[in-house]
């Protein structure tokens, strides 16, 4: 069974356990039978490439995997538009403004085993701005997609290898 993260119903306050419903573990009250799902987070990043180069941030020694590389990313805020959202993760991480042109792939990401998250990559190109590292982000740069520094995320992995593989080119 997995680690149990939240231990009180947030109807009630009642105490919250794993319960079989509908053939899958739910956390259920023992107060009022509310169920409780426990539903992933959802991430965004923003692909950008120039003259076949990605825009690489190298991960801050305040957050998760510091020193390790990773596509401009971070988490939808509530109530914010998932478009929205990508535009403020990046221009926050990397000093720069984009416009989105659409969405490169939605994967799972299942490499931390207390949190799931599902991360929507978008391809975007920089409208403005000045490049600079910012937020959780100590450091950025364009890498060749075959000479890439250590990367934080295995998703990110399988992004960069969909690009490789992808048809039509960025530029």
């Amino acid at each position: 069974m997995r680690n149990q993260r939240f231990f009180h119903c947030p109807k009630c306050g009642g105490k919250l356990n794993y319960q079989q419903v509908a053939e899958k573990q739910r956390l259920v009250c023992s107060n009022c039978s509310y169920i409780f799902y426990e539903n992933p987070i959802v991430g965004v990043a923003a692909i950008v490439m120039n003259n076949g180069k990605i825009l690489l941030g190298k991960r801050s020694s305040t957050t998760a995997y510091p020193g390790l590389w990773c596509i401009p990313c971070g988490y939808v805020e509530y109530e914010e538009d998932v478009y929205d959202a990508v535009r403020r993760e990046f221009r926050e991480e990397t000093g720069l403004t984009i416009e989105v042109e659409r969405v490169f792939t939605a994967l799972s990401n299942f490499h931390n085993p207390n949190v799931h998250t599902v991360g929507i990559w978008f391809v975007a190109h920089v409208t403005g701005g000045t490049l600079l590292a910012g937020d959780d982000i100590s450091e950025v740069g364009y890498f060749e997609l075959e000479q890439l520094p250590p990367l934080a995320f295995p998703t990110d992995r399988q992004v960069i290898e969909l690009l490789k593989n992808e048809s039509k080119g960025f530029n």
